[in-house]
């Protein structure tokens, strides 16, 4: 279980550097494999280790694909999905398609939510981080206290 965020760059090619904290826990887990796809709402990545990625799939698929909403989400989450694999750097090899999809360039922040990861555009990450967050709480939010 991984939290807190990091400022990592890309190069030109679409290596990213896993930082070497969350690379030693995914490598000491078997997790040299990890999954990338589009996230459903927002303009980043998802990241999944295998054990985590496999459930979320599931679930995914069994939606029922009569409805035109599920067919959208499937088809940005799956139809975006790859599988990466660390190189002996720690590496992974951003497909050019998702840096297009989350406006990636060289400054990126990944941020650590437990059972995956997200990818951020820097800038992006920054400003959503700049937000307030106002409106009305749902109940879930309105029973939670710090």
């Amino acid at each position: 279980m991984a939290t807190g965020s990091y400022s990592i760059s890309m190069d030109p090619k679409g290596r990213m550097a896993i930082p070497a904290r969350i690379r030693d826990s995914l490598l000491a887990a078997g997790a040299g494999s990890l999954w990338v796809t589009a996230h459903m709402y927002e303009r980043c990545l998802l990241v999944y280790t295998e054990a985590e990625w496999e459930p979320v799939l599931q679930k995914i698929q069994a939606l029922p694909s009569g409805n035109e909403q599920v067919r959208k989400i499937q088809r940005r989450f799956m139809g975006h999905a790859v599988n990466l694999e660390m190189d002996a750097n720690g590496r992974i090899l951003v497909p050019p398609t998702l840096r297009e999809f989350a406006h990636l360039d060289k400054k990126l922040m990944l941020v650590c939510l437990g059972n995956k990861f997200e990818l951020w555009n820097e800038d992006s990450w920054n400003a959503l981080m700049d937000q307030n967050i106002d409106g009305e709480m749902s109940a879930e939010l309105q029973n939670l206290s710090f």
